[in-house]
Order: structure tokens, then sequence, then C-alpha cells
């Protein structure tokens, strides 16, 4: 039986996340042969696969305020509302270092979901060795449309891979993933509603007609993705972990007070479902 791990993305609720991995990885007993993850569930969820407990937290809150990491002063500068530079090359590689040895070696699977914008269709690449072509993706999947640049890699242009793949469930079962846990930022009953600053996004994507269509058809993809993940928790293939209410947390979100108390509200799903994902996993 193979077990997989999905990860939602969402911004700082990604914290919510992280919160849980933390739990896993400092009472241990839980393992998976693969994971997925979307946006912040990548360049959150990397931190399993490295077995840096509390590293999302810690860079999180230490760097809330440096705007460099995320301001629309880097937006204005760097075209960026994360900076890229200081996200995915400073941050990893000296001010709080991304254990690379450790994340090649573990043999679970990783994989970030982007979306190539010329087709509008998403991209599954499997990180190997947690480098600067890996960080490259994990940047790819988390750049959100209008204030991020798109993302060139080779001859391609990426996105946020949740443009067209927000909960990669189906994915995951394709790649032979009988069983799986899914995180998702948003509590039980969430739709997502027609996004409502399309003119916008027609404008900064107007030379990407296939993501321009993407992201009008995004609410649609959404909310039948979370009745598929529904049916298949009905069925007992997957395990759900959600929080118990909104987490109405911004993306810029500074306060260490705000940012802490998504993390720990993850830490309290964590705690309290950590028997029932251990004997999910347990399963023949």
């Amino acid at each position: 039986m193979k077990y997989g791990l999905v990860l939602e993305g969402g911004g700082m609720r990604g914290l919510f996340t992280m919160g849980i991995l933390d739990v896993w990885m400092e009472k241990g007993g839980v393992s998976f042969g693969g994971a997925v993850g979307v946006s912040a569930g990548a360049a959150f969820g990397c931190n399993l696969k490295s077995g840096q407990m509390g590293r999302g937290i810690r860079y999180n809150v230490k760097y809330a305020g440096n705007w460099r990491y995320k301001s629309y002063l880097s937006w204005l500068l760097t075209g960026d509302i994360f900076g890229a530079k200081f996200c995915y090359d400073t941050l990893p590689n000296e001010l709080d270092p991304f254990d690379r040895e450790a994340f090649a070696a573990n043999p679970m699977e990783f994989f970030a979901t982007a979306t190539d914008v010329e087709t509008g269709r998403p991209v599954y690449k499997r990180l190997r060795d947690g480098g600067a072509y890996d960080m490259q993706w994990i940047r790819a999947s988390a750049s959100l449309p209008v204030v991020s640049k798109v993302v060139p890699i080779g001859k391609r242009r990426f996105l946020d891979g949740g443009i067209s793949d927000s909960i990669p469930l189906r994915f995951m079962e394709g790649q032979g993933y009988e069983r799986n846990i899914v995180i998702l930022t948003q509590p039980e009953g969430y739709l997502k509603e027609p996004n409502d600053k399309m003119t916008w996004i027609r404008l900064a994507l107007r030379k990407y007609p296939k993501a321009v269509e993407a992201m009008e058809y995004r609410h649609v993809m959404y909310n039948e993705e979370t009745a598929y993940v529904a049916q298949r928790e009905a069925e007992g293939a997957v395990l759900v972990l959600r929080p118990d209410a909104p987490l109405a947390i911004s993306h810029l979100e500074k306060s260490e007070e705000e940012l802490m108390r998504v993390y720990n509200h993850g830490r309290e799903v964590g705690e309290r479902t950590l028997e029932a994902v251990r004997a999910f996993l347990a399963q023949e």
C-alpha cells in the first residue's frame, strides 16, 4: 500500500499546515512514500522531507517585517511581492539554511505543482536535491498572478500551481498512492467564489489567454476538487485535516501573534488527530 500526502496552498494559511507537519516530526510514527505541495504547500512542505522541524514558523516570524521577504515595496522594486532572491536564495542558503543533504537523502518523493501559463495546465515536478533548480520550481509553484513575475524554467513559463490544480489528489492517485492524507487550509464547507479581480488578472496575463481562462474557471475547479476529496474520504481512501474555522490571515501578515495563532492551530489539529493519522497509515 502506497501512502501519499497532499498539501493545499493559501499563503500564510500554510503555517497551519506547518504546525501539523511539525507535530508529526516531533512525535514520530508518521511517514509517506510521497507528497505533493501547491504554492505555500510546496514552500513549507519541503521542510518535512528535509526533516527541519520548526524551520517554517521560525523564519516567517523572524523575517515577517523584512521588506525583501514580502511587501508591496518588494513588488514595486522587483515585480514579486514575495522577493524571489530573498525567499529562494538568501533565506535557504544563508539566513536559515535548507538542509539539502537531508532532503536528497529522504526517499519520500516530493512534487511541486506549478501552472504552465501558455497552456493553463498544471505541471508536477519531482524535486530531487533541494538545490537552486528545485527552488525555482518552488518559486514557480508559489508565484501568485498579478503580484508575481512569470517564472521561466527552460523554455516554459510558470505561475502558482493553485491556478490549475489547488488540491492535486487525483495526481497522487495517478502516481499509485492508494491512500492519501489531504491537508486543507480552508474549513469544512468552504466554497470558492468567482474571482472579483479578473479585470486586473486579464490585464496582467494578457499574453497568456490560457492562464486567464484557468483563473476564470478556478472556483469551479476548486469546488469540484473539494467535492472529490469528500467523496474519497467517504470511501475510506482519504483522511482530511483542516482548520476548525476560517484562518483569516493576510498574505503579508507581519504580526508574530497572528502568525503564531495560525501555526498553533495547526499544532492543535496535529495533536488532536495524531492517533487517527497513525491508524490510517497503518492500514493494509
